[in-house]
């Protein structure tokens, strides 16, 4: 039967309501039509999309969770948190919400409750406004820098005037939106990744959602791709279970493993490919979890807090997480990559202490249970978010391009939505939309569904069963 864009979609959200298969450790298939790398958001939506059009794929994932940069755990504490992504957004065009409802989960707006902290006291509402005001000046000088025939660094462009607001306006906008400093940050890549609004949080954790919407795909887990032999005709992928004849692959694995070569190719990896890959490493991100019974701080529920700050030896903290008594400190950048290195004995110590200097040494003796994410240890993704260097950001565009018949996915691909569970939802859209075409499985007909893309791809429909 022919099915028209539109129909496929539809398809593909139906999965959320078929009844559950989850992965399991049957015999690995020695043969599928394409094959994903990864089993993220990105590789999750890539096999949806190949299920929809009728097509046998296999997800092999390295670890033994679905769910990639997005973890929701639910055993550490007597409520569930994110120990990567948080978010989603833009909800008038993220499919992620729909999927999210259709599966039965909760999605709601973020409170929007933000206090600026300058020392043991809130910060006036004067004061506030200041450094809201040298916010809109620094993003308005990255943007204009963005204009520009030469590609710079964020923090190059930056007025020099910002007084004691800088530090919070580089931490805002550099190590607490990218996991970079901003002079590691392509003015670029930054002012092109403004389009981004409305976060939507999942009551029950993006890991959640990302698994819940991986039930019905056949994802083999504690199976890490060893080497691809690819070619313009087909693709061989290894793995310690076997290996797997396909027409495609896609891989999603971030760009620090990559470049870090844990994937053999044959031929090899084109240089071009593994250049701009080496442009768009993961920045450091990660959250410091502490168990505050009885809000001693005294804030509302998922209230963010930062403070003034003249050093990059600071942070982010997400308070009162879902009413619980959890509070996140979220640290980035080079100190945040510094810190995650000592461990997380040294990540706790350091939020006491934060929690001391702006809450009082009372407060922070309150902290019960802590436990720390270390996403640059972790050797199937090293590191948090793609972030561009200087001169870099054209280098995502590459990222898309074919090689053989293996498409690249992921947020690291993405033009605007890079380091958002979104982008890399909509990237593995689009490699499986690539790669279907390319094994004859899907063509062209007039768009009528608009994506998340600031540009509309072309619209797609199945071929046949």
């Amino acid at each position: 039967m022919t099915i028209t864009r539109r129909g496929f979609l539809s398809a593909s959200a139906a999965f959320a309501a078929m009844p559950v298969l989850r992965a399991t450790a049957a015999p690995l298939p020695r043969e599928a039509d394409i094959v994903v790398i990864g089993a993220g958001a990105a590789g999750i939506a890539a096999a949806r999309r190949i299920m929809a059009a009728n097509r046998k794929v296999v997800v092999v994932e390295a670890a033994s969770q679905v769910g990639g940069r997005c973890i929701t755990d639910t055993t550490t504490f007597d409520v569930p948190f994110d120990r990567g992504a948080r978010w989603m957004h833009n909800p008038e065009t993220n499919p992620m919400i729909g999927l999210a409802r259709s599966a039965g989960l909760d999605v709601l707006p973020a409170p929007s409750g933000q206090k600026m902290r300058i020392g043991r006291r809130n910060a006036r509402a004067g004061e506030t406004e200041e450094f809201l005001a040298a916010l809109v000046r620094a993003n308005r000088a990255i943007d204009e820098a963005a204009r520009g025939k030469l590609d710079t660094s964020c923090a190059s462009v930056l007025p020099k005037d910002l007084g004691d607001w800088a530090g919070a306006a580089e931490f805002m906008l550099g190590a607490s939106f990218a996991g970079k400093d901003l002079k590691e940050l392509s003015a670029i890549d930054k002012a092109r990744a403004q389009d981004r609004n409305a976060a939507i949080a999942c009551r029950q954790g993006l890991g959640t959602l990302i698994t819940k919407l991986g039930e019905q795909a056949p994802v083999a887990l504690s199976t890490p791709a060893s080497r691809i032999t690819w070619s313009n005709r087909d693709v061989s992928v290894e793995t310690q279970g076997g290996k797997i004849a396909a027409r495609a692959a896609i891989i999603t694995v971030s760009t620090n493993v990559l470049i870090a070569g844990a994937i053999k190719f044959a031929p090899d990896i084109p240089k071009r490919t593994l250049d701009a890959a080496s442009k768009l490493t993961l920045g450091s991100y990660d959250h410091i979890v502490l168990q505050l019974p009885g809000n001693p701080l005294g804030l509302a529920r998922d209230d963010i807090l930062i403070e003034q700050s003249n050093s990059t030896r600071t942070a982010l903290m997400f308070a009162n997480i879902g009413g619980s008594s959890l509070c996140s400190i979220d640290v980035g950048g080079s100190f945040g990559r510094d810190l995650s290195e000592q461990g997380e004995k040294a990540m706790a110590a350091f939020a006491k202490e934060w929690i001391a200097k702006l809450f009082g040494s009372e407060a922070a003796a309150t902290v019960q249970k802590t436990s720390a994410t270390r996403w640059n240890a972790s050797p199937f993704v090293m590191g948090a978010m793609s972030a561009s260097s200087p001169g870099g950001q054209l280098s995502r565009k590459i990222l898309t391009e074919p090689i053989g018949n293996v498409f690249l996915a992921g947020e690291a691909t993405h033009e605007t939505l890079w380091g958002t569970v979104d982008g890399a939802w909509d990237s593995g859209e689009r490699a499986a939309d690539a790669a279907l075409r390319k094994i004859g499985a899907l063509k062209d007909e007039p768009a009528d569904v608009p994506t998340q893309s600031t540009k509309r791809r072309k619209a797609t429909r199945p071929l046949g069963n």
